[in-house]
C-alpha cells in the first residue's frame, strides 16, 4: 500500500466517524458576523491552522480549497463569495465529499445567507486538479501538502500555480520541523498521513513554493504544534513540530529572486527626515518599514550605523516593500 492509499484510508475513516484529535488547529476559528458553524464541521476540522483571511477575499473571489474535510473552511470561504459555485472543493475521498454535502445542509438551516450551491464539490486530487487554467483568485489547503513526498509536493504546487489567475494567492497551513526527521518516521505511511512525519524544514518548504514560480511569499504565522517524544515515537530525541501559515502570490519572479517576507523591519534613526536607498525603499525617520528578507540583507550590507534591521517575527501582516 502506498502512502497516498494510507492517507485516503485515514480520512475515509475520519469522514465516517469524526476524529476530533486527528489534527489540532492552533489558530482560533474566525468569528464572523452572521456566520454560525455547525458543531459537526468543527469536529471535522482536520487542519493545523487557518487559511481564511478576509484581506485575501475581496471582490467576490473565485476560491479553490483542496482537501475538503468537514466543509468548515469551505463555508467560511463562501461567506466572502456568495455566488453559485463561487467556491470549489476538491477531495479524492468519496466519503469526505458526502459528509461535506450533509454538513452543508445543516449549515443552510443555521445560516439564512448560505446556499449549498455556493460550493462546487469535485472529486479529484491535488496532483491533477479538475480545475481550468488561470480560473481561481484564491487557492487554499490546510494540513494536506505536508503529507506529500517531495516529488509529489512539487507536482501539487505546480498544479495550484496553473489554476491561479495572475497575482492570485495560494494560502497554506502545514506542520514544519527544522530538526532532522529520522528516516524510519519519515517513511512511516501512517505518521505521514497523520500530518506528522512529512514535516519539512521551513526553508525547504519555502524554497519548494518559490521554485514552483511564486514571486512573493508571506509567512503570516508560526506556532508550536507537536512534540514527537522518545518512548511515544521511535526517535532518540524530542522532535519539535511547528505549524506555519503562508500566503504565496503568483507575482512575476523578480530578476534577483523571490520576495519572502518573514516579519523583518528596517528602522532608520539618523539625522535626516528620511533615508532613500534609491532602489525603491524610502524609510521615514524612526518609522519601521516592513521589508522582505532579500531587501533586509541588501540594506544591512550598506553597513550604516543609523539603520536597524529586526529579526524575523514570522508574523507578517502586510505592508512595506521589497
Amino acid at each position: 500500500m502506498s502512502y497516498l492509499e494510507t492517507t485516503e484510508n485515514v480520512y475515509r475513516e475520519a469522514a465516517l466517524k469524526p476524529d476530533v484529535g486527528l489534527c489540532c488547529t492552533t489558530t482560533p476559528m474566525w468569528q464572523l458576523p452572521g456566520l454560525d458553524v455547525p458543531t459537526i464541521m468543527q469536529e471535522m476540522n482536520y487542519g493545523c491552522g487557518s487559511t481564511v483571511h478576509p484581506r485575501d477575499l475581496v471582490n467576490n473571489p473565485k476560491v479553490l480549497y483542496v482537501g475538503v474535510g468537514g466543509g468548515m473552511e469551505l463555508l467560511q470561504f463562501a461567506y466572502f463569495s456568495r455566488q453559485k459555485h463561487g467556491v470549489i472543493g476538491v477531495d479524492i475521498v468519496d466519503e469526505m465529499l458526502e459528509a461535506s454535502r450533509k454538513n452543508f445542509a445543516v449549515a443552510e438551516e443555521m445560516n439564512p445567507w448560505f446556499s449549498s450551491d455556493f460550493v462546487d464539490l469535485r472529486k479529484g486530487t491535488a496532483l491533477s486538479l479538475p480545475v481550468e487554467d488561470e480560473s481561481v483568485d484564491v487557492a487554499a489547503q490546510n494540513c494536506l501538502f505536508n503529507i506529500f513526498e517531495v516529488e509529489d509536493l512539487k507536482v501539487a504546487l505546480k498544479e495550484i500555480y496553473r489554476v491561479l489567475k495572475p497575482h492570485g494567492r495560494l494560502v497554506l497551513s502545514d506542520p514544519i520541523c527544522d530538526q532532522d526527521m529520522p528516516e524510519n518516521l519519515r517513511n512511516d505511511e501512517t505518521l505521514r498521513a497523520l500530518c506528522l512525519s512529512g514535516s519539512l524544514p521551513m526553508q525547504e518548504y519555502i524554497d519548494l513554493i518559490t521554485e514552483a514560480g511564486f514571486g512573493t511569499v508571506e509567512i503570516r504565522a508560526k506556532r508550536p504544534y507537536r512534540i514527537l517524544a522518545p518512548g511515544q515515537y521511535d526517535t532518540p530525541e524530542n522532535l519539535f513540530i511547528e505549524s506555519i501559515e503562508v500566503c504565496a502570490i503568483k507575482d512575476p519572479m523578480p530578476e534577483d529572486g523571490p520576495c519572502v517576507f518573514t516579519g523583518k523591519a528596517a528602522i532608520y534613526y539618523g539625522s535626516e527626515e528620511y533615508f532613500d536607498d534609491e532602489k525603491g525603499h524610502v524609510m521615514m525617520n524612526n518609522q519601521p518599514l516592513s521589508v522582505c528578507d532579500k531587501t533586509a540583507a541588501a540594506i544591512a550590507s550598506l553597513g550604516r550605523k543609523d539603520i536597524h534591521i529586526t529579526d524575523s517575527t514570522y508574523f507578517y501582516d502586510g505592508g512595506g516593500c521589497c
